[in-house]
Parts: structure tokens; sequence; C-alpha cells
């Protein structure tokens, strides 16, 4: 199997976000569990670009996270630590920085959504080995990741890549001014599918 990579700083921040979800101790626990132990070491990865961050790490600690608290309850945290990962760094990655202050506040909503993913799709395509494209039906967004680091390697019974879909969430409330929108994972290649699909419908939730 090819090695794919995030660049360090990508890894930094979804090591920070779970680290603030779960706690020092049971992050401990995950990263036995994931077999990356050295991780609990802020100083392993380096606050830059290269790509060292492989895609079998991060899928091995969301299967840790679920392999420590269970698959259901292991998955809500996933979600939780995609909307961290989000927040803690990830919506101000370059090119992002800025985008919610452009003159796209005075365009509809449905014009800022799309830019705001098309931007956010640019992030992972520019920066790191993710591939990622968009396209659209006339009730939802999907976010279609060709190359998924989420569950790079593995096979479940269900779609596993909530790390996925809380930066999805996450991102959409950004791009959308203070919007909430449904995040399916509809497709998940750890399943059996050919690539993971995300539906994001276009109408927000009240």
């Amino acid at each position: 199997m090819p090695a794919y990579y995030y660049p360090n700083r990508m890894g930094r921040i979804l090591v920070a976000s779970l680290r603030a979800e779960l706690g020092r101790d049971r992050l401990g626990e995950v990263l036995v569990a994931a077999g990356q132990p050295m991780l609990d070491n802020s100083g392993v990865l380096p606050n830059n670009l290269e790509k060292r961050f492989s895609f079998e790490v991060i899928a091995s600690l969301q299967a840790g996270v679920e392999q420590v608290f269970g698959a259901r309850e292991g998955r809500r945290l996933n979600y939780r630590v995609g909307q961290g990962t989000f927040e803690r760094g990830l919506k101000d990655f370059d090119p992002v920085v800025g985008v919610a202050d452009l003159p796209l506040r005075l365009v509809p909503l449905g014009v800022k959504f799309r830019v705001g993913l098309d931007v956010f799709a640019r992030v992972f395509n520019q920066f790191s080995d993710q591939v990622v494209k968009i396209s659209d039906t006339d009730t939802h967004y999907l976010w279609i990741i060709e190359r998924c680091p989420v569950c790079w390697g593995r096979q479940t019974d269900e779609p596993c890549c909530q790390l996925a879909g809380g930066l999805l969430e996450e991102a959409t409330f950004w791009a959308s001014g203070g919007r909430r929108f449904a995040v399916e994972e509809a497709q998940c290649r750890a399943r059996g599918d050919a690539r993971c699909v995300f539906q994001i419908a276009k109408t927000p939730l009240e």
C-alpha cells in the first residue's frame, strides 16, 4: 500500500484536539491502543508543512478511540474531535485565512457556502495527500474523498469517518456565517464503497 501524508501542522492540530476532548490520561490510553504512544510528546511533531503525518497514523488514532471507548461512543467522540480540529487551527490554515471576512458576507448564503467548501477542499488538496472533490444534487452538496486518511486501511461494517464529518460540520458552520447543516456519510471505503462521500444538506437546520 502506498504511503500518503498530512503535513505535521495538521497532525499537531489533530492531536491537540484529541487531548482537549479526551483528557491527557485517556489520550494516553488511545495512543497506546493505536500503537502511537510517542505522540504524547508535543515536541514529536514540528509546526511545519512537511508531509510526515501518515494516513496510517490518522486511521489508527480513530480506531484507537473506538477501541478504548467502544464503537458507538468512540465514533461520537471522533466526531467531536473533528469539530475541535477545525476550531483549534484548521480554520486558519492557509489559504483559508480571511475568507470569512471577504465581501462574501454580502452574497447569498448558497454562494458563500459553496465558495467556503471549495476553499476548504483546496486546503487538503494543496497541503496534504488527501484528494477531495465537490459535487452537488438539487438538495445536497457532496464532499467526495477519493483518498481518505480517516479510514485508511480499515474495514468496518458502518461508515467510520466521523472525524471528517465533525470537520465538515464546523467548516459549513464557518462558511455559512453561523448556520448548521445536516452532514451524513453516505459512502465509506472502509465499508467497501469505492470512496468516502458525505452529503451536506443545502438547507440549514432550524
